[in-house]
């Protein structure tokens, strides 16, 4: 069987255990306590894995990024995010704020009016996938007109139209 992971001194054994312990959430504290056990043990990836509940992947990712970039590879940010919006989510919210304003005056407001303006606004054509989205996003919704009030009486609108003279 092969050694365990050896780590490169960033800190002694005292500043490690120190270090642990100042993690600021449950991730951070995983992360860092993979590096402990690594060093503490020597355990194997396995075994840290299987203590912590992770996957064994995720034990060498951490003991590889602790190695070569020391206790700030471990503070990496996330694998997510917009790389590619075209307009920043303030420039959308200042967008749609207008067509808010418009919708609130009675106005219909679709899809489509949003498609050209948005178009104008980002200077280039975009699919109508992307005005959904960007709807989705700022957490709009398709609000129509009702046919009917919901407290109406339906049989009082029946006799009504049985009732009422025909021009």
């Amino acid at each position: 069987m092969r050694n365990p992971s050896e780590l490169a001194p960033w800190f002694s054994a005292e500043e490690l255990l120190a270090w642990v312990q100042e993690a600021g959430d449950k991730a951070g504290y995983q992360k860092r306590l993979a590096i402990w056990l690594t060093h503490a043990g020597p355990f194997h990836a396995g075994e840290v894995a299987r203590y912590l509940g992770v996957s064994k992947q995720a034990v060498w990712l951490w003991v590889g990024q602790y190695n070569k970039l020391g206790p700030d590879g471990l503070e990496r940010s996330g694998r997510g995010g917009r790389r590619w919006g075209f307009l920043s989510p303030e420039e959308e919210r200042d967008l749609l704020a207008g067509f808010l304003e418009r919708a609130s005056r009675g106005e219909v407001v679709t899809a489509l009016h949003l498609h050209r303006d948005i178009c104008r606004r980002v200077g280039k054509e975009v699919s109508l996938a992307y005005v959904y989205k960007l709807l989705h996003r700022n957490e709009w919704r398709k609000l129509a007109p009702r046919l009917h009030h919901p407290k109406a009486n339906a049989d009082a609108r029946e006799a009504f139209k049985k009732t009422s003279r025909r021009s």
